[in-house]
């Protein structure tokens, strides 16, 4: 297997989490969660940390998430790659002995593990948590671009081979969340990309990138584009009800696409929260902080720098109050990004006139 250049860092961390686990006993199994509405970084993290587990320290090991996996393209990683995973709709958090958090952290909101608990380990590329300072072993690495990347380097660390499944499952994880390459990574990253491009299944992977989508889907996409707003470079669509979460940031990260917008928001209810996603061209934009200030104390939230997720509950609130709610927030994060909210218009569709060919050259 061709080697990537393993931190050393990561080698001392390894060492320690060695260290860790020889002193616990191999009795009782470990319950492996990642955060809710599990995306691939999240995913293929908590499946490479499932075999370092069972691999080298002989544990057992089930991997659970909360929420749904709703995205097409998860949807078909999870199929494609044969990722066995579990509900915690069906477990009991009495038969499991040891936890672990990937992609995400203790008391965050985006996750369902119990506040009475503490996790033996914790990997995530997030900004450390209060709470995480509690878990016996934690690896937090803001300067990485994908959570995978930690988990490859401890495989690597441990002289795992890493299987073809694996190995797909990675390399898609640190694409996704680097956007290829285009938005926060590390030089970690790339040399992990490096290492297992060559390992990976690439007819597996155009299937995942690829997988057919639902009428609904085309359904959000029209009302995401018919409900857009904009006031200078900020660009803001409201979903309303939406089939599955991952559809809001979805459509964030579509939206900044928009020719002339450096800033993103988009928001959509499912269930009894309304789900907020803000994005950003601006390396140093520190979205994650503005969605914390843009929930204040009425939602759980966070990110890093280019990206940011939350979500605020809405439950018993009738459509009139969701709607107000929504044109608050848009509000409030217009004159936090210092854009005057009273320019905040939706965009005139019946007024856009497309060129024809010849008058566009």
């Amino acid at each position: 297997m061709q080697r990537s250049m393993i931190t050393e860092r990561t080698r001392e961390r390894y060492a320690e989490m060695q260290d860790l686990l020889a002193r616990h006993s191999q009795r009782g199994r470990w319950l492996v969660l990642t955060h809710d509405n599990p995306d691939p970084d999240s995913l293929a993290a908590a499946a490479a940390l499932n075999v370092l587990l069972r691999k080298t320290f002989k544990r057992r090991v089930t991997i659970a998430y909360g929420g749904i996996i709703g995205r097409a393209e998860n949807r078909q990683m999870v199929r494609t790659l044969r990722l066995s995973l579990s509900h915690l709709r069906h477990l009991n958090w009495k038969n499991y002995r040891h936890f672990a958090l990937v992609d995400c952290q203790p008391g965050t909101g985006n996750n369902q593990f119990p506040d009475h608990l503490c996790p033996d380990l914790v990997f995530d590329h997030h900004p450390m948590r209060r709470a995480t300072r509690d878990a016996q072993f934690a690896d937090i690495r803001t300067n990485y671009g994908a959570t995978a990347t930690i988990l490859a380097e401890y495989m690597e660390a441990a002289g795992l081979a890493i299987s073809k499944e694996n190995a797909t499952a990675l390399l898609y994880a640190i694409v996704t969340e680097t956007q290829d390459f285009r938005r926060e990574y590390s030089s970690a990253d790339r040399a992990m990309y490096d290492t297992l491009r060559p390992l990976s299944d690439f007819r597996a992977l155009a299937k995942i990138q690829s997988p057919p989508l639902r009428l609904e889907y085309f359904h959000t996409l029209r009302r995401a584009v018919e409900g857009m707003a904009t006031v200078s470079t900020l660009i803001i669509s409201h979903l309303g009800p939406v089939d599955q979460p991952d559809i809001v940031p979805e459509v964030a990260d579509l939206l900044l696409r928009l020719e002339g917008k450096t800033w993103s928001l988009c928001t959509g209810t499912f269930k009894d929260r309304l789900y907020l996603s803000v994005r950003t061209t601006n390396p140093s934009g520190d979205a994650g902080r503005l969605m914390r200030r843009l929930l204040g104390r009425r939602g759980k939230g966070g990110g890093h720098g280019m990206i940011a997720g939350g979500w605020m509950s809405v439950e018993d609130a009738d459509k009139g109050k969701i709607e107000t709610l929504q044109n608050r927030l848009a509000v409030r994060l217009a004159k936090m990004l210092k854009k005057n909210p009273d320019r905040l218009q939706p965009i005139q569709w019946d007024k856009i006139v497309e060129k024809r060919p010849e008058e566009s050259k």
